[in-house]
């Protein structure tokens, strides 16, 4: 017999550039819910960027952090969550959010995503010679991860 889910939220996985903060923030307004984004909490808990935190820290104490910010969020009711997309790839954070919140992963393809983010340069992950290359293999080792939400929508097309 499964457990019982108390979901009261809504968390949106998926990877960078697939809309999780646009769609997170329009869908929250919709239902009258707070919108939560990860990685602005690790940055206001750490007082620093991101970008600074991998390069100072490195991708596992950030990883760590992001960790922290997982499970203080299950305290919360009535918000949508938009997580960084390696969120639910650590530990047992897909778990810890399908305790609280309805998962849903946006996805899109890696020529769509690489021409959506190829600008943004706080993407400390993508700062490598060949950044469509990285999405590819990124996005590979992460979609079992993704293909574990309760629903999967296509942002391809928006």
């Amino acid at each position: 017999m499964s457990k019982a889910r108390d979901v009261r939220n809504l968390a949106l996985i998926g990877f960078m550039g697939t809309g999780k903060s646009v769609v997170g923030q329009f869908v929250a307004a919709q239902l009258g819910f707070e919108f939560v984004d990860t990685d602005a909490l690790v940055e206001a808990n750490a007082g620093r960027t991101i970008t600074e935190i991998f390069r100072d820290e490195g991708e596992p104490a950030f990883r760590e952090r992001e960790r922290a910010v997982a499970l203080a969020l299950a305290a919360r009711q009535g918000a949508v969550i938009a997580t960084g997309g390696g969120l639910v790839t650590y530990r047992d954070n897909l778990e810890q959010l399908k305790a609280h919140a309805l998962v849903v992963c946006l996805w899109a393809s890696p020529a769509t995503i690489f021409e959506r983010v190829r600008d943004h340069t706080h993407r400390p992950l993508l700062q490598t010679p060949d950044p469509q290359h990285r999405i590819e293999l990124m996005l590979a080792a992460r979609e079992p991860f993704y293909r574990q939400a309760d629903v999967l929508i296509n942002t391809e097309f928006r």
